[in-house]
């Protein structure tokens, strides 16, 4: 069974409601998930846990403010999390053209930079189509944790 640490950024809670519907599905199945809300540096520190962002995206494709310190920490200080698996799922709206789902994107690239490892396609979830972005994102964690 797995041992995952979801990084949450969530502006109008989605995101988190997303985050916490993961947790409450896979730990019956005897997976271990923790639910990080602010997210700090140290919290990905001292263990190597599968890591998933699970993240919207502000107007601008940006992070959202409470990931925000995180992820600046991450990109300042770089500890090495060689070959720790990773995945993400964002959140966005396509209507935003160009910095749809921006968010992801920037996590993404600063996980690589620790020399973390990606497991699977990122799973971006357009507001426009999708009301419950649970009922995509369960299905695809189910088959990241098969990568992990």
């Amino acid at each position: 069974m797995a041992a995952i640490r979801i990084l949450t950024g969530s502006v109008y809670g989605g995101a988190l409601l997303t985050a916490r519907h993961i947790k409450q599905e896979l730990e019956p199945e005897g997976h271990t998930v923790t639910v990080l809300e602010n997210p700090v540096l140290d919290d990905i520190l001292g263990n190597d846990d599968a890591l998933l962002v699970c993240t919207s995206t502000t107007g601008q494709g940006e992070i959202p403010p409470n990931l925000l310190p995180f992820y600046l920490a991450l990109r300042e200080q770089l500890p090495q999390q060689p070959g720790r698996p990773f995945g993400v799922i964002v959140l966005g709206d396509s209507s935003y053209g160009d910095t749809f789902c921006g968010s992801g994107d920037l996590m993404e690239e600063a996980l690589y930079e620790t020399s973390a490892r990606k497991v699977g396609e990122t799973l971006r979830i357009d507001a426009l189509e999708t009301m419950e972005p649970e009922t995509e994102a369960l299905p695809w964690v189910r088959n990241w944790i098969n990568g992990i």
